[in-house]
């Protein structure tokens, strides 16, 4: 599985860069504006930045939601760097340009999935990943790990190429539930990444390995 932080903070991503485990990043205009980024260049500048720090796909989002709008704004995220990812929401308009782009060779995330036959169209359209939003679901009291389930299975059948991104991931549960059911990839804050790491019996363990150290090397 793939682990992608879900932030437009620079110094999250280095530090989960620096884990070792990061594969890439995703993001949205909600994202860009909690740390303050508005105006187009400076959005832009933003991207670039990200896109030096990591060595994987970068999700860049557009604001258009017509086909012409959406073109635009994707070719132009997409001659900003070789990782980054159109980020397409799911409308109609939204499938068109999922085509376009496949067809150009430029990678695309389909975002906002929230049911299995968004995730098909999306990948009948050519998306390189789909990002259904299991927290959000799970808000409305839906699991939306079902939901993840459902499109692997669809896309075994028919050997589709996209990519499955659990995105809207809130907790380290989810990201085990979507590792079991065959995700490709997750994205979520940096706390949902580092509290895999915590187990009670890890720091209890730890603790008794050094107390008895420190006796034996007294």
């Amino acid at each position: 599985m793939k682990f992608f932080i879900d932030t437009a903070n620079l110094k999250e991503i280095q530090e989960a860069q620096d884990l070792g485990v990061l594969d890439g990043v995703t993001t949205n205009p909600s994202l860009m504006a909690k740390e303050g980024i508005s105006g187009k260049n400076n959005v832009l500048k933003h991207y670039k930045a990200i896109c030096e720090i990591v060595d994987g796909d970068v999700s860049a989002e557009v604001i258009a939601t017509d086909f012409e709008g959406m073109i635009r704004e994707g070719e132009e995220l997409a001659e900003l760097d070789d990782k980054i990812v159109v980020k397409i929401p799911m409308i109609k308009d939204g499938v068109k340009a999922l085509r376009y782009f496949s067809e150009k060779g430029i990678k695309t995330n389909c975002t906002l999935i929230f049911s299995a036959g968004q995730a098909l169209l999306a990948a009948k359209a050519g998306a390189s990943y789909v990002s259904p939003f299991i927290g959000r679901l799970d808000d409305i009291s839906f699991d939306g790990t079902e939901l993840i389930e459902q499109i692997r299975t669809i896309y075994d059948n028919y050997g589709f190429d996209t990519e499955i991104l659990a995105a809207s991931v809130r907790h380290p549960i989810h990201i085990i539930k979507c590792a079991e059911i065959g995700a490709d990839v997750m994205t979520g804050p940096l706390s949902a990444i580092t509290a895999l790491l915590k187990h009670p019996l890890t720091d209890i363990g730890l603790e008794k390995f050094l107390s008895d150290h420190a006796k034996t090397n007294a």
